[in-house]
């Protein structure tokens, strides 16, 4: 057997193993098969990285065609499944992903790795520590192997303020970023979720409440998932309700799909793969607003989630993330830099924070949200993962020292939007009014944004990081803050990006 490039997995901090997993507890994994006419497909998202999209955006069918798992790679799993005793209970050629069903025991056998029962600070999980083993016959074909671990993978990126002054609505915040008209019909905007849930009568109220027109929500399962609300406003509710209540308000005619996994390295790969392509409900925006550092990820499970976000871009979808609410950290301990992943993923668009102020009908001041008594600022830095895309050549990232690096890798974020608690947003969660922040309002504020876009333009505007760049007057610079290591300065910064948008400007800029 070899092992799969990129699947070694550490223990969570602080955890130690305290039994061997249960042998007959019955699990399902997400096995990632090589990228179907690959060559082809690598150079149309070298054109699209560059700019260049070529003959444009596939459609979902002709992108299942042209680029899905081999039959050959497929009929290659059903055997291996078959020979060790695990049912093969989901097959998604243009997802590239078989799902296998089996016991610990079969699966042990079968990926050579020991599962054990880990207890850590927040509860327990089960894990593996070293790497993912294949026959042969599978190394090259199988690119990851996912869920043998159930580790919680991502964090919500939402705050509740403790005692915000001031506070806006959705609607409010389109106004003062000069959104263009528009009310997303014809769009589809899906939600990630991976825990928590909604209550639809919430959303009749709170809508009813700021005068707009509730829109069509639907959830779908990923993985036996649902909407399951626990009337705790401080959970995973506040982030459903967060996204729903923001993409909604902006874009109340959009469907929003609420697309709800559960939270493993596995989960998140299905519910993006599930998205984009989605031939029902038809997305052409993801908003995601979950995230961890990429410290925490294995590299096969970074690189199986980027490569579903590019299949996406190819597809004309615009994917939205949450950059972090931990600033420079990113919330980790060890007094280095980090950056949240997927918002680090070059075909992302990475959303970070500001704390803003308005008088009257404008924006007064608008500065990088760093409250530095909760720990709570604009994540943003530079990835230790991803290579530096083309559109950001030439930048630099200044240190809060004032001295200033040329970027080497990936630069997160780029763009921002009000994030700060204690200028928040107006939101009901689990039947109480209440206001919430954190760079989780800023991915469905964007692609409330994009929405309107879409609709004005009648196609999706798809990924618009090169045009963006290529655009910035059509961003507000945001010049004074910093988050921890990084300050802001004129033109593109590692806190807020390229800037918050000017919404009539960026629809210029990408064509609508």
């Amino acid at each position: 057997m070899k092992p799969i490039a990129g699947s070694r997995r550490d223990p969570m901090p602080n955890a130690k193993a305290i039994a061997g997993a249960a042998p007959d507890e019955r699990l399902e994994v997400t096995v990632l098969l090589r990228r179907g006419n690959a060559d082809d497909l690598d150079a149309r998202i070298r054109g699209l990285a560059s700019g260049d999209p070529g003959d444009g955006c596939l459609s979902r069918e002709a992108f299942a065609e042209r680029y899905s798992a081999r039959e050959a790679d497929i009929a290659a799993v059903e055997r291996f499944a078959a020979a060790h005793g695990l049912s093969v209970v989901g097959k998604h050629p243009a997802r590239r992903t078989v799902i296998l069903s089996g016991t610990v025991a079969q699966l042990q056998a079968a990926f050579g790795v020991e599962l054990h029962q880990f207890a850590h600070p927040n509860g327990t999980y089960r894990g593996r520590t070293g790497e993912v083993h294949v026959p042969d016959e599978l190394s090259g074909v199988v690119k990851a192997v996912l869920g043998l671990d159930n580790r919680p993978q991502a964090k919500p990126h939402f705050r509740q303020a403790s005692s915000a002054a001031v506070s806006y609505t959705p609607v409010q915040l389109a106004a003062l970023y000069g959104f263009p008209p528009g009310d997303g019909e014809g769009e589809c905007i899906a939600l990630i979720e991976l825990g928590g849930g909604y209550k639809p009568a919430d959303l009749t109220s709170y809508f009813a409440a700021i005068g707009v027109a509730a829109p069509s929500v639907v959830a779908v399962s990923v993985d036996h998932a649902t909407n399951a609300p626990s009337g705790d406003p401080s959970s995973a509710d506040g982030e459903v309700m967060l996204d729903i209540e923001v993409a909604g308000a902006i874009a109340p005619k959009a469907k929003i799909a609420v697309y709800f996994a559960p939270n493993t390295d596995a989960g998140f790969l299905d519910a993006v793969t599930t998205a984009a392509h989605d031939a029902t409900n038809k997305p052409s925006i993801i908003s995601i607003s979950w995230g961890g550092p990429e410290s925490s990820w294995t590299s096969q499970s970074m690189t199986a989630l980027d490569q579903a976000i590019q299949a996406a871009a190819t597809m004309g979808v615009t994917v939205c993330v949450a950059s972090g609410d931990n600033g420079s950290s990113d919330g980790e301990s060890d007094n280095a830099d980090h950056v949240d992943f997927p918002a680090s993923s070059s075909f992302a668009l990475a959303c970070g924070g500001t704390s803003l102020q308005a008088s009257s009908s404008a924006i007064s001041k608008e500065t990088v949200w760093n409250d530095g008594s909760s720990g709570g600022a604009s994540g943003g830095g530079v990835s230790s993962f991803f290579a530096l895309p083309d559109w950001q050549k030439g930048l630099s990232a200044t240190k809060s020292g004032g001295a200033a690096a040329p970027l080497a890798k990936r630069g997160v974020p780029d763009v921002c939007g009000d994030a700060d608690p204690e200028t928040g947003y107006q939101v009901r969660v689990d039947g109480e009014n209440t206001v919430y922040g954190g760079t989780s309002a800023v991915a469905p504020l964007w692609a409330g944004l994009i929405a309107r876009i879409n609709q004005a333009k009648g196609s999706p505007v798809g990924f618009i990081n090169p045009a963006l760049y290529k655009s910035m007057a059509a961003l507000r610079d945001i010049t004074s803050g910093n988050n921890g290591d990084f300050t802001a300065s004129t033109g593109w910064d590692a806190c807020t990006g390229l800037g918050s948008p000017n919404g009539s400007a960026v629809a210029k800029a990408l064509g609508g």
